[in-house]
Order: C-alpha cells, then structure tokens, then sequence
C-alpha cells in the first residue's frame, strides 16, 4: 500500500509541476505573439529595407490600402475601419490560440501523468522486491537475500543494506539456536544426575544415613554447578545488552584487584604470576569489566600446566587501552584457538568450567567498542589481548597502591 502511495504521489508531483511549467511556457509564448499581432509596423523602415523610396510616408504609419481614401469612404474614414476589422482579426487569432494552447496544455498534462504514473511504477521497483522480500523472511528463512542488481544508486543501498541486516540476524539466530541447544544440554546434564542420585537413594529401602549424605553431597554438587552455570548464563545475557553506563574506568586498577583474588588460586595451581601494569583508561561498566578480567585470568590458571607461567599486562597504545593475558599450556591449532571465544567451546569436554568464560569476554569488548584478538603461540597456551578506545589522562589519576605495589614486584 505505502509503494502505491508514494507512485501516486509521484505522479500527481509530475502532472502538478509538468502543468505549472506548461501553462508559464504558453503564458510567456501568448504575450510574445501578442505583442506582435499589436504591434504598429514601421512602414518607413521597411520600405528602406527594401530599398524603396519613403519620403512620402510618415513614420510608423498604419498600412492604408487606398492612399488618400477607401473604398469605404474618406481616408480618415478607411483608416479606422481598417484598424477595427485589424483589432478584431487579432483578437479572433489570439483567442483562438488561447483555447488551442489550453487543449494542448491539458493533453500534454495527461500525457505526463500516465508517462510520470509509469516512470514512478518502473522506479519504485525496487522498493516492491524488498518488501517482498521483508515480508517472506522469517526465522526459518534468514538465507534469502535481495540481490538487486542495477546501478549504485540510493535504492541498490537500501537493499544492500538490508541484505546485511539479513546476514547479521541469519548470524544472531544461528548462533542463538547454538547457545539454546547447548545451554539445553549442560542443564539436563546436572538434572539427570540429581533425578538418578535420589533415585537410587529412594529405590534402597536400607539405605543408611551415611549413604543418605553421601547423595546429599552428589545432589549438592550439581546444585553448585548449576547454580555456575546460571550465572555465567546470566552474566553473558547482561555483558550482550549493557545499560549504556560508561565510568571513567582504569584497567590496571581493575586487573590489580582481579591479581589480589586469584594469586592464590594460581600458587595452588603451581602458576608464576607475572604483572607488567600501566595506566589505560577507558570507559564503561567497571564490573563487566572487572569479570572479563577475572574470566581471563581464571582460564589461564584452569587451563594451564604446574610450573607454567601466566602474564597479565596493562598499557596505552596510540589511541587505544590495551589487556594482554598470555598463560602456558597445551598446544592448541590456530582454528581451534577462533572457536573458544562461541558459547559452550571446550577443547577437553571433561574439564572443568562451562566453555563460557572467553564468550563473556568478547561480549563484555563488543560492548565496549573494543576488539579481541587470540593467538595460540607454537610453544602451547594461548594470548589473549583486548583493546578499547583510550580516553586521555588526566593529572589526579593514576596507577592505585595495589598496582604500583603488584608492578614493583
């Protein structure tokens, strides 16, 4: 409806500005012949033009065909009947063409409303094929495409356009489809688990308090790890749709605190933890980014070996503010190092953890108009470095005491 709406629109603007244009063109043209039809001759003129004698002719005379008189009567007489049956003559011409160029203004204003009517049809086109195709797409059929083909013009970028919508919600749907059926997966994971644990306690009629704890104990563990699971589920869902809060955030501030809780957990580990922070400044939610710190760094203690090493370094670059994360580990191929970052990628499914920790990583940057980039090193374990935009520094901050303290050691 709104196509046929903007072709009758653009017809009616065709005829409209077609008989604007037409009727001053033939107001102009009828008062040129006007003033000529009116117009006295010069009689003197021509006939030196000609080459005639004119002495005897006064100037701008009106032409009397019987010198001296007429056939009329005297020549005052002859003249003004002349000059009557003239003014009639021209006024009978000019009327006569006032309704001619009236008729052929409103044929020709015809004649542009059905060629104006088909030029906005052939025009609006386009526009036709994307809302055919808008209204085919569904979430079954995000893979069709508009494809128009013709010159680069404002309608070839609004289907281009629309044909990249198309792609980045084939991409959303693909990959929530993913996320659904895993997060489906590793839910029913635990709940089997919890149903056989009380079933086998139910079906033994001389179960003893000690087998009784003992499944209480199971149950309770999957609870935690249901409970891990809900929460990383939770804490994605809110780094994919942030509030639009941005704080004045520094990195290293941030990256201290995350060293202060996890440095334990690496000792345990047998991890060398190695600090190298410089101010970088950026702004956003300090707690979405205090856990993408934290998820870095608690995959690079989960997924490293004893006696390995973990690095975590601040600092500004150009314009933007730079985290790098680098841990030892096993040795991971380019390909499979790109897929970590998908929801519920593992490479090893009996380890520990969810495969969430690296999503959460690059939605918390997209968020923050930030870019993640991994590398997997040919000596084994992975770098991880995640840039934001910078914001400049200013004279009353700086690097806090943890930071300083965790650089100087």
């Amino acid at each position: 409806m709104s196509a046929r709406t903007i072709r009758l629109r653009l017809t009616l603007t065709y005829g409209i500005v077609f008989l604007l244009t037409g009727a001053a063109l033939l107001t102009v043209g009828y008062v040129l012949v006007r003033h000529n039809l009116t117009a006295r001759p010069d009689i003197r003129a021509e006939l030196k033009r000609l080459g005639l004698p004119a002495t005897s002719v006064p100037p701008r005379q009106h032409f009397n065909p019987a010198p001296g008189g007429s056939q009329f009567g005297p020549g005052s007489f002859g003249r003004k009947v002349f000059n009557t049956a003239r003014a009639q003559l021209v006024s009978q011409a000019l009327h006569t063409l006032v309704i001619e160029y009236a008729l052929a203004l409103l044929a020709m204003t015809g004649l542009s409303v059905v060629v104006g009517w088909l030029l906005a049809g052939r025009a609006l086109g386009p526009l036709r094929a994307i809302t055919a195709t808008a209204r085919r797409v569904s979430g079954q059929n995000l893979g069709e495409r508009i494809d128009l083909q013709g010159p680069p013009d404002e309608l070839k970028e609004l289907a281009d356009t629309f044909d990249g919508m198309l792609e980045r919600l084939d991409a959303a749907f693909a990959s929530q489809r993913h996320f659904v059926a895993n997060a489906s997966h590793e839910l029913r994971t635990p709940l089997a688990i919890m149903r056989t644990e009380v079933d086998v306690a139910l079906a033994d009629p001389q179960a003893s308090a000690e087998d009784l704890r003992v499944m209480g104990e199971a149950v309770r563990e999957t609870v935690d790890r249901s409970e891990g699971l809900i929460e990383a589920l939770l804490m994605l869902a809110r780094s994919e749709s942030v509030t639009g809060r941005a704080d004045l955030v520094d990195l290293t501030e941030l990256a201290a605190v995350c060293v202060t809780d996890l440095s334990g957990r690496a000792h345990l580990a047998g991890v060398r933890l190695e600090t190298d922070l410089k101010p970088a400044l950026t702004k956003g939610e300090p707690h979405l980014l205090e856990r993408m710190i934290a998820n870095l760094l608690d995959n690079a203690i989960r997924h490293n070996i004893s006696g390995g090493y973990l690095e975590l370094a601040t600092d500004t670059i150009g314009k933007t503010a730079r985290l790098t994360v680098r841990n030892s580990g096993a040795i991971i191929e380019p390909q499979q190092a790109e897929q970590l970052i998908e929801p519920f990628r593992r490479l090893n499914r009996g380890a520990a953890g969810f495969g969430l920790g690296l999503s959460i990583v690059r939605s918390v940057a997209e968020a923050h108009h930030g870019d993640l980039e991994i590398t997997a090193p040919p000596a084994g374990g992975l770098e991880v470095s995640v840039t934001f935009p910078t914001e400049p520094l200013v004279a009353h901050v700086g690097v806090s005491r943890r930071a300083r303290a965790l650089t100087k050691s």
